[in-house]
């Protein structure tokens, strides 16, 4: 009788039991697979119907803009399949060598009605990135999400600052940086990303301003549901993002997310606090970015509350 009880076990055991391919999207790890909106990472089977497509929209930038809160938020719409990390495949010759379609496999599974979007921050200040992004698809949509320009050196800094911390490299101080024989240091990397017309001059070239949609990033953080419904109907989606998608965490200082009955916030390394910088070195930065704003502004026609 033991034994008969046990083998019905087994088989009651076997016939409910998950696919050996499947893994249930709670149980993903987030740095290698995605969360659940149709996309499959590399060691599933995809779901019928799904296949891997070249994005219908591209976050182009910039750097240390929100480009990865951009992508999270947007990825809450059942309508959109996220690439889960950057792929670099427009801005790095060794990765555009390799063609379309190692770029495609590199893209989220996704059903007929989703589209996919891929962020990489580098494109915006890539020479040759617009021209290769049109090549592939002259009619695509591009996400450029922006921040007050001193805001983005200083954040880029930070980013930096942290890194070599962790590598336990030697950091220096941001005004040795910013600063060089008591002046402006402008051939600074992170000063010279903060350009925006400089770069928007170059996606000018390839792209109708019509299909480079402005994300402000600094209202992003602060309230970010108007900026998304923007997005939401600039990519012709279906308003699906609602305020309740959103909850204020105290402890961090920003949005975090909620979907699906989870809740999600952006990665530790994300919102970090800015080092103090030297008053007067800061009101340089400042001063030296005015002009340089209001060049993008009559670039865009549109006006951003930048200092």
């Amino acid at each position: 009788m033991a034994g008969l009880l046990g083998s019905l076990l087994l088989l009651v055991l076997q016939t409910f039991a998950a696919p050996p391919d499947f893994v249930p999207a709670g149980d993903l790890d987030p740095e290698g697979l995605q969360w659940a909106n149709g996309t499959a990472g590399p060691s599933l089977a995809p779901p019928p119907g799904t296949s891997q497509r070249v994005p219908h929209s591209i976050i182009i930038g910039v750097r240390k803009g929100g480009t990865r809160a951009l992508l999270e938020m947007l990825d809450i719409h059942p309508s959109v399949a996220a690439a889960a990390t950057e792929v670099h495949f427009f801005d790095w010759d060794e990765n555009y060598s390799r063609g379309f379609d190692w770029y495609r496999g590199l893209m989220p599974y996704s059903y007929p009605h989703q589209i996919t979007v891929e962020k990489t921050p580098g494109y915006f200040t890539s020479a040759q990135a617009p021209e290769r992004i049109r090549a592939m698809n002259a009619s695509i949509k591009l996400l450029l999400i922006l921040r007050d320009p001193a805001e983005r050196v200083v954040s880029d800094y930070t980013q930096v600052y942290f890194n070599r911390l962790e590598a336990r490299k030697p950091v220096r101080p941001i005004e040795d940086l910013l600063v060089r024989g008591g002046a402006l240091n402008t051939r600074y990397k992170a000063i010279q990303r903060s350009l925006y017309h400089l770069h928007m001059r170059n996606w000018l070239r390839y792209f109708p301003l019509e299909q480079i949609h402005l994300v402000d990033g600094d209202t992003l953080v602060r309230d970010p549901l108007p900026e998304l419904r923007r997005v939401e109907r600039f990519l012709e989606l279906p308003p699906r993002i609602a305020a309740s998608n959103f909850y204020f965490n105290q402890t961090k200082g920003f949005y975090c997310i909620r979907s699906d009955g989870r809740e999600r916030c952006l990665h530790e390394s994300k919102g970090r606090p800015h080092p103090p910088v030297n008053g007067t070195v800061l009101r340089q930065l400042r001063a030296y970015f005015r002009p340089h704003n209001r060049s993008f502004y009559r670039m865009v026609g549109r006006t951003f509350h930048w200092h």
